[in-house]
């Protein structure tokens, strides 16, 4: 299909960034189930509508659930939405507070600034550890699940996550973060079509907290660069973050070669809720499904630790 294409018309690429879904794909598909349905650019390259790369959100979200590409892939936006919301009960079901109903009002409402102010505020009156577990966490369930009844679109879920990070980088940024003894140096990371920065910065926070001493690479990073900078900054732990969307093959394959390059005695982390995670985590891989764990999980690491000699 050849013809004139809207400014928010995405390239292939862009498509693939955004949902995690390979270029080979979204090509499969659409030879195969009739969609997605791209138009062509002037020098014949695909470009996808937004309201189809939507779909293709909600379709990712579902094949990172456990759902098989022939069941999900021919269903209307509508039919996405409603087996999403049944395939998740138990988050749907969470307590709309107060709180949370005047922070989603604000994002609907496009107050960028009011909401940036009042989540520093919330910082400073819970304490960034409780602010993170009590006030952020669920805030971040309830903003995807209204994304997915479409009460909340696209480019208002991207500016809600732009001042989440904002305002987390600036704590970070201010936060005394000195190492405790006998606390690891933690490496955190992404896998390459793993875009999704606020996992992972959530996680950073809560390992500083701890008193860990942290190295970021962002997202986006090749199990190869992975490997190399563990090595060069001696990280004891690995923590890469996972978004329920993230293909499911990808996940299971770029953990097992992680930790087939890695020693032994560094230990993977693989934080958020997707589905493989919650089944069965690979071997040699530890999921840490919430943020609450992570204290846990390191005291845990701290009596694995050799003892020095008296």
């Amino acid at each position: 299909m050849t013809g004139e294409t809207a400014g928010t018309d995405l390239p292939i690429a862009a498509v693939e960034r955004d949902t995690g879904l390979s270029k080979d794909t979204l090509r499969v598909w659409e030879r195969r189930y009739g969609f997605p349905q791209p138009v062509r650019d002037a020098f014949d390259e695909r470009l996808y509508p937004s309201e189809q790369v939507e779909r293709l959100r909600l379709i990712a979200r579902l094949l990172g659930a456990g759902q098989r590409p022939g069941r999900v892939v021919p269903l209307s936006m509508a039919e996405l939405q409603q087996l999403l919301l049944d395939s998740a009960p138990a988050a749907t079901n969470a307590p709309l507070t107060p709180e949370l109903q005047a922070l989603l009002a604000l994002v609907r409402r496009h107050e960028v600034m009011a909401l940036r102010r009042t989540l520093n505020q919330a910082v400073l009156r819970l304490g960034l550890g409780r602010f993170l577990t009590e006030l952020l966490a669920p805030l971040n369930v309830q903003v995807g699940e209204a994304w997915v009844r479409g009460e909340i679109q696209v480019f208002e879920e991207h500016m809600y996550t732009e001042s989440v990070t904002a305002v987390l980088r600036s704590a970070l940024g201010s936060m005394a973060s000195m190492p405790r003894p006998g606390r690891p140096r933690v490496l955190l990371a992404t896998f390459p079509q793993e875009s999704h920065m606020l996992g992972l910065l959530m996680a950073e926070i809560a390992l500083v907290l701890e008193g860990c001493e942290c190295v970021s690479l962002g997202t986006q990073t090749p199990v190869a660069e992975i490997v190399r900078a563990a090595q060069a900054n001696r990280a004891q732990i690995v923590g890469l973050s996972f978004s329920p969307a993230f293909n499911a093959q990808l996940l299971q394959r770029g953990l097992q070669d992680l930790r087939s390059r890695l020693p032994a005695g560094t230990e993977i982390w693989a934080g958020g809720t997707h589905p493989v995670l919650q089944r069965r985590a690979p071997e040699g891989v530890t999921p840490v499904p919430r943020l609450e764990e992570i204290g846990a999980l390191l005291s845990r690491w701290s009596d694995s630790q050799p003892q020095p000699a008296a």
